[in-house]
């Protein structure tokens, strides 16, 4: 019997090696590669004998060399996945022959929003959804808890690729799911479901079968402990489109975050409601945010994010309380703690107030992740808040970015930021002097600041 021929894949970046080594010559990483079995020549040329011999790769059918002015531009064609949200986070909709990955904690409710999609497509178009972890029964009975219309939506309980891809060209759909892409195998890999080598050679020829038939395939991936998308770092290079579904335990909401868009923006976000008939989409995702007490207290401050396309607003609260240790506490939920370590340096270096001495946390309210700088003002007006036990007006608004310098640099959109405060009834807003609008907003002051003591003068009207 033959030795079965193997190599070293980097789990990060897909590079392979000939035997292992400590460090990736490619990416850098430490203790990444793995071992995979390669793929025997008789299972290449099974799947080869499926392929047109058009279709090589992954980026659709080969083509001799053009200049880039003879590209056909024509519009990719789209259609909807029957809600707005997810439609705003795809870049548009779902694009045919595109490979759209959907990441997500266990319950989070990624086939939720799958199985959702799909009945509603059903109706208009052929329709394949291939479940691997749950048998029929079980999805059949979440779509009748759910009230969706089951007729149409072909379903198919496998995991072995080659008998799907060969069911799905006898039946030739529109639109797959896999369920997920984890539990997949291929025979000729002699390794466990959800191993490197099955990842990256199942989604390689799921990729290349939605080229050749211009297919819409979905793919639910799994998640480790710390949040990133399981199996080898390729898995992502080779798909159009990665998103993440994420939500607490304790929240009904959920926010699907677009990682990675060829046809689109990247980090658009879209809010979703889980009740008890599924997902729900919320057209307003500021409205959920700002629920805020009816009694004002100190530390808590609204500011406006930007979030792929569109501005959001979400409460900011500071918590500043004498330490008992002699370290310091410095807890952040949804903003990064290192910066607010530098903010409060910068605090004391212009603003003149010590907090070396007491433990300060910040939280954004609603399980929103501020990834941008936009929110450096408010995050120290906050604190500056909770520290003096000042409360600030409900009607005020606050965004900038703060240097080390303490400047208040401007931030992107800023003039679509304010007027996003005024159409939720926001009446006096402390911004960057160059995002000042040009024209005045109905019913709202927008005071213009270049320094950290100017903003703080004005915040709280001292």
């Amino acid at each position: 019997m033959a030795k079965a021929k193997t190599a070293f894949v980097c789990n990060e970046c897909g590079s392979d090696y000939a035997k292992w080594q400590g460090q990736c010559q490619a990416c850098g990483a430490w203790n990444s590669l793995s071992e995979i079995r390669l793929t025997s020549s008789k299972t290449s040329a099974r799947v080869a004998a499926n392929q047109d011999p058009r279709y090589q790769g992954y980026a659709g059918a080969v083509t001799g060399i053009q200049d880039l002015s003879d590209v056909d531009l024509g519009d990719v064609p789209r259609f909807s996945s029957g809600t707005n949200e997810f439609d705003r986070v795809l870049g548009g909709g779902l694009v045919p022959g595109g490979v759209v990955l959907i990441g997500g904690h266990p319950g989070a409710g990624k086939s939720t929003l799958l199985l959702q999609t799909m009945c509603w497509l059903a109706q208009q178009q052929d329709a394949l959804y291939v479940t691997g972890e749950e048998s029929l029964q079980q999805v059949a009975m979440r779509a009748q808890r759910l009230g969706l219309p089951t007729k149409n939506l072909k379903m198919l309980s496998e995991t072995n690729v080659e008998s799907i891809l060969t069911i799905a060209q006898q039946v030739k759909p529109k639109i797959m799911v896999i369920d997920s892409i984890q539990v997949m195998h291929l025979d000729g890999i002699e390794s466990a479901p959800g191993s490197v080598s099955q990842v990256r050679e199942s989604a390689a020829v799921l990729t290349r079968f939605a080229k050749q038939t211009q297919t819409a395939v979905l793919l639910v991936g799994h998640v480790t402990k710390d949040g990133s998308l399981a199996g080898p770092k390729v898995l992502e290079h080779m798909v159009d489109c990665s998103v993440l579904l994420e939500g607490s335990e304790d929240s009904r909401f959920r926010t699907l975050r677009g990682m990675k868009n060829r046809f689109g923006a990247i980090n658009e976000l879209g809010v979703f409601a889980m009740l008890e008939n599924g997902l729900r989409e919320v057209k307003n995702p500021s409205s959920i945010f700002l629920n805020r007490s009816n009694h004002p207290a100190a530390g808590s401050l609204v500011m406006v994010v930007w979030e792929g396309t569109r501005p959001l607003l979400v409460e900011l609260q500071a918590l500043v309380d004498d330490s008992a240790l002699g370290n310091p506490r410095r807890v952040t939920v949804g903003f990064d703690h290192n910066r607010l370590a530098m903010l409060l340096a910068v605090l004391h270096k212009h603003g003149g107030l010590l907090t070396s001495d007491q433990d300060v946390y910040l939280n954004v309210v609603g399980g929103v992740k501020v990834l941008e700088t936009s929110a450096d003002l408010a995050a120290i007006a906050a604190v500056v808040s909770s520290f003096r036990d000042q409360v600030l007006p409900h009607n005020l608004v606050v965004l900038g970015e703060v240097g080390l310098s303490g400047e208040i640099r401007p931030v992107p959109s800023g003039q679509e930021r304010i007027s996003e405060a005024a159409k939720h009834g926001f009446t006096k807003a402390v911004v960057p002097k160059a995002n000042c609008p040009k024209k005045p907003i109905a019913g709202m002051e927008v005071i213009g600041v270049e320094r950290l003591s100017e903003a703080l003068d004005a915040i709280f009207d001292r």
